[in-house]
């Protein structure tokens, strides 16, 4: 961590001009608050403050002024190369009520809690995210062009266009930004690409995932494009999916997923964990899937999980383990989207694995068939459950998961089930485009 005195050199010899002051609201959404850096000071002493009330997921909160904290882990001088962020720095901050006590609904000081809580039980997790996104053509008023005549596929180039000028940006961004970058690709759907960050424990991760994003906006915004982590934008096309890469390790930093006596080579830990994801999807889908549209990317079909099961070698499986082994020994939870508050995510999936590790909760048979190829019959006579069709029936499920509740804490719960359920009400009395052409000459 840098000092005080670190922070402050680093702005005059940089010439920073504006301190941006980040945090995410109960959906996931990048709040801030912009200072000038001749107020560092004051920064650094939490002397900075909000209206709770205005927040969504903040408005219950009695007292209404609450304060941020800057972690100075997370500070960082933002790329030059992105014109709206020249000369600029930004703090992540936890929030705390006014009078200096932990704020119960903040999303990141609650992760911290959860990964507290297994580090006394000597567990660490560790998340590397396949981030998938479109980059879609913009007018000069800013609306998007779906243009569906591209032509490119998985793997494929293109340089007939201006996405690799714009890919090729993004990547140079993260990099000076820290970003360990596994590799990137053009993804199965038009205009549909991913990034693959390495591995980092849940706290840097999450806090890399919202930064990825404002990155990848605003330089998609200079080259004339808007990318968007909507998990499915595109009516008969694959949607976007974010592939979790988990593992525990011990107090030194070891991955314990790995055990070379066992059939798959995998620890008692990791089996555990296996088994409590497994038992417990249906109840955290609504973290891990959190938005209406989230629901027309599971379907059958466009490559997303639908069933509850494992597999070590179907990529149709809920969960994948795949081929390396030893430190690289790891489940690839594949039902996540990008629409995701990784805050509340991570958190989510740690709690599950330590209650797996604590309960002994064993996974059942992996499925090693294409479940896309099973016909119904087969799939109800092998017993395989599928996963909430909706955001209602995964808010049923969340309701009641006490998994989620104890990742969560009762503040964050019961105002995250509110949030969505006055978004589901929302969209319940909607009459969309397709009704009108179904039904109008009935």
């Amino acid at each position: 961590m840098l000092s005080d005195s670190e922070i402050k050199d680093i702005i005059k010899i940089k010439k920073i001009k504006t301190v941006f002051l980040q945090y995410t609201d109960i959906n996931g959404k990048i709040k801030n608050i912009n200072v000038p850096s001749s107020q560092i000071d004051d920064i650094l002493d939490n002397k900075f403050t909000f209206d709770g009330s205005s927040v969504s997921g903040f408005r219950n909160n009695e007292t209404l002024d609450l304060r941020l904290h800057p972690d100075k882990d997370t500070f960082l001088i933002l790329p030059d190369s992105i014109k709206q962020l020249k000369n600029s720095a930004r703090f992540i901050c936890d929030i705390y009520n006014s009078d200096g006590s932990p704020f119960a609904g903040c999303p990141r000081s609650n992760l911290k809690r959860i990964i507290s809580i297994a580090a006394k039980s000597g567990y660490a997790m560790n998340i590397s995210p396949e981030i998938e996104f479109f980059l879609f053509k913009q007018d000069e008023c800013g609306n998007i062009r779906n243009e569906l005549y591209e032509k490119s596929g998985y793997y494929d180039l293109n340089f007939s266009n201006k996405y690799n000028d714009a890919l090729l940006n993004i990547l140079t961004a993260l990099q000076s930004s820290g970003f360990c970058i596994e590799e990137m690709h053009h993804e199965g759907s038009p205009f549909q690409f991913e990034i693959d960050l390495g591995y980092n424990d849940i706290l840097k991760s999450a806090d890399d995932f919202i930064t990825f994003k404002l990155l990848t906006k605003l330089i998609a915004r200079n080259h004339g494009f808007k990318a968007t982590f909507m998990p499915k934008p595109i009516y008969g096309k694959n949607g976007s999916g974010l592939h979790l890469n988990i593992f525990l390790a011990n107090k030194e930093g070891k991955n314990i997923f790995f055990d070379k006596t066992d059939l798959y080579q995998l620890s008692d830990i990791a089996r555990y964990s296996i088994g409590a994801v497994l038992k417990n999807i249906k109840g955290i889908s609504a973290v891990l899937n959190p938005v209406i549209n989230s629901y027309k990317r599971l379907v059958r079909d466009y490559e997303a999980p639908v069933y509850i099961v494992w597999s070590v070698i179907t990529r149709s499986a809920l969960i994948r383990i795949p081929q390396d082994r030893e430190h690289f020994t790891r489940l690839e939870l594949r039902s996540a989207d990008p629409s995701i508050n990784p805050y509340l995510a991570f958190a989510v999936l740690l709690q599950v694995c330590l209650d797996g590790i604590r309960y002994r909760i064993e996974p059942p048979v992996p499925v090693e068939k294409n479940l896309f190829l099973l016909s119904s019959n087969e799939i109800k006579q092998r017993r395989i459950k599928s996963l909430p069709r909706n955001l209602f029936s995964a808010l049923e499920e969340f309701e009641k998961n006490m998994a989620a509740k104890a990742a969560l804490g009762d503040y964050i719960f019961n105002e995250f089930l509110n949030s969505k359920r006055i978004e589901w009400n929302e969209y319940r009395k909607q009459v969309t485009p397709w009704e009108i052409e179904k039904y109008i000459d009935v």
